[in-house]
């Protein structure tokens, strides 16, 4: 079984292999994830990443350097290593310019970057009462909330183009996503749909969305500008192309699955007019000095997570094929725990194999009486409590009676082994056979068990 091979050999980020010093052994990578608890089967690198030894002793490095000499730090070094990391990631994703790449602190700062422009938009009159901002289904919950903030409050209306999951190809979500632009401009010769909200790979559930294809459509039915919402796509997803992808605004963390220490992200934005007015919401001295400029400084506090970004680099060239090797692997691997775990079960996966990336949608077993959020909630605190098993589980509603209603969405990260799909199974397999449903486990959300 090749599920984990890892006497790699040397590579990079992406074209021509680049030397280093050694090949990084199996051994080697278990000691730069030697702080992760070692009594928990950690399924859930998707929600808050991991950060290797090496590189949080490259951070603390430079938070010793900024308390030591705060203005040597700032005067003569700070601006010229976010350059070097911004370089970095222009190589990394393809972008045209250097402008057009800023590091901000997540993918829901970039959000809000975006959403602020548009609310401005709503507010000096560039935009119509009722012009529209259209978004996913499955969009980011905290994404909803900020459409709502800074949209609806304006003036917006959304457009949420519904989802089916499971899902069965890329083609079902690209024809719901053309049918609601056709029908938002079929109901209103007035209304203009001003912004496209795209998600590049789902949270929950979570699935790799066509997002070349839906930038395409957005551009044949006028949609102004196009926001892919990537926060997992760095290191998670086959490589990230700018210029393939063709929307003007891209942001994605660096934190989850790009092995940076929490918390630290990128956002692309395409020159154009319409980037000049993109800033920070933090107003500091930099103000109107360009997105990224602004985002360099926002007062006093710890950039050592934007400064970083060498260090990771190095750490990825010691895996075979570097960072685009490690995505590959991931996926393969995190199918196979995926089908190993579905096949133990009697149950299905929620996407297509091609449609997962680094993380995959398991289904449970119907017996365990998955019947809303809460129980889902409960049987995840349940899982951590009780089996030392941590992954999100996820509730589908509309499911009949005897059906898969609740999916385990299982990650695979280098540091990952076999035998933590196997615990998972296990205790899965150990709550059937003892008849447990989760209508035992309380409604306080503690996971315990009423009897």
């Amino acid at each position: 079984m090749a599920f984990h091979d890892q006497n790699h050999k040397n590579g990079n980020l992406s074209k021509k292999p680049k030397l280093c010093i050694s090949p990084i052994t199996d051994a080697e990578i278990q000691s730069e994830f030697s702080h992760h608890d070692p009594n928990i089967a950690r399924l859930n690198n998707g929600a808050f990443g991991c950060c290797p030894s090496s590189v949080l002793a490259a951070q603390h490095e430079l938070q010793l350097k900024f308390l030591r000499q705060p203005d040597h730090f700032y005067f003569n070094y700070l601006k010229k290593g976010i350059l070097h990391s911004r370089t970095i990631i222009k190589e990394l994703v393809n972008a045209q310019h250097l402008d057009e790449i800023s590091i901000v602190d997540n993918a829901s700062t970039a959000t809000t970057i975006v959403l602020q422009q548009a609310s401005w938009a709503f507010h000096e009159g560039k935009f119509n009462k009722g012009d529209a901002v259209v978004m996913l289904h499955y969009a980011y919950g905290s994404v909803k909330k900020a459409i709502e903030a800074y949209v609806t409050r304006a003036g917006g209306r959304v457009i949420e183009v519904p989802l089916a999951f499971p899902v069965n190809s890329e083609d079902d979500i690209i024809r719901e996503f053309r049918h609601a632009l056709e029908k938002a401009k079929s109901e209103g010769s007035n209304t203009k749909v001003r912004l496209a909200v795209i998600d590049h790979v789902t949270s929950m559930p979570s699935m790799v969305i066509p997002v070349k294809e839906l930038v395409k459509i957005c551009r044949e039915e006028g949609v102004e500008q196009v926001f892919v919402d990537a926060a997992h796509a760095i290191g998670c997803t086959p490589r990230v192309d700018m210029q393939e992808i063709g929307a003007d605004f891209y942001a994605s963390n660096m934190h989850k699955w790009f092995f940076c220490p929490p918390s630290v992200a990128f956002i692309y934005a395409r020159k154009s007019v319409n980037s000049v007015d993109l800033h920070h919401p933090i107003v500091s001295h930099q103000y109107r000095n360009g997105l990224a400029i602004e985002s360099s400084w926002i007062g006093n506090r710890d950039y050592s997570s934007q400064l970083v970004v060498p260090a990771v680099m190095e750490f990825v060239n010691r895996f075979e094929g570097g960072i685009e090797g490690i995505k590959k692997r991931n996926h393969d691997c995190v199918v196979e725990m995926g089908e190993m775990l579905v096949e133990a079960w009697g149950t299905h996966l929620g996407t297509p194999h091609h449609m997962s990336a680094s993380m995959v949608m398991v289904g449970l077993p119907p017996s365990l009486r998955i019947m809303n959020d809460c129980d889902a909630i409960n049987l995840r605190t349940h899982l951590r409590e009780f089996f030392g098993v941590e992954v999100p589980i996820y509730f589908r509603d509309g499911g009949e009676v005897g059906c898969v209603s609740g999916y385990a969405r299982i990650s695979y990260q280098v540091y990952n082994k076999v035998d933590d799909y196997y615990k998972f199974r296990d205790a899965i397999n150990k709550l059937v056979s003892d008849g447990f449903t989760c209508a035992l486990l309380s409604t306080s959300t503690n996971g315990s068990l009423l009897y």
